[in-house]
């Protein structure tokens, strides 16, 4: 079992910044991969950000990039994601999720475990 706990979220204006994180606990393997995911109300979860356990792959949405920014810190089992120039679409629950083995996949059920989410908002 792998239990994940996101931080960081929050109200900011658009234009304005938010650092998320996501803590990982437990039966946690360097073979990994971790991943930020969104749902805003009405609809599907939607990657947003991935990361090997190197770090040495990232990949993301199209709609982030440029804008957000992954990174891990092995050390303290933690994924962060840095998110810039934010915007009223950007409003969503964020939720981390942990994926045992290689690849960064985009779709939710690739992913073994998530956490409780965080809410975002971006107001205009």
């Amino acid at each position: 079992q792998v239990q994940l706990v996101e931080s960081g979220g929050g109200l900011v204006q658009a234009g304005g910044s938010l650092r998320l994180s996501c803590a990982a606990s437990g039966r946690t393997f360097s073979n990994s991969v971790m991943g930020w995911f969104r749902q805003a109300p009405g609809k599907e979860r939607e990657f947003v950000a991935g990361i090997s356990w190197s770090a040495s792959s990232t990949f993301y949405a199209d709609s982030v990039k440029g804008r957000f920014t992954i990174s891990r810190d092995n050390a303290k089992n933690t994924v962060y994601l840095q998110m810039n120039s934010l915007k009223p679409d950007d409003t969503a629950v964020y939720y981390c999720g942990y994926r045992y083995g290689s690849g960064i996949p985009y779709y939710t059920s690739m992913y073994d475990y998530w956490g409780q989410g965080t809410q975002v908002t971006v107001s205009s």
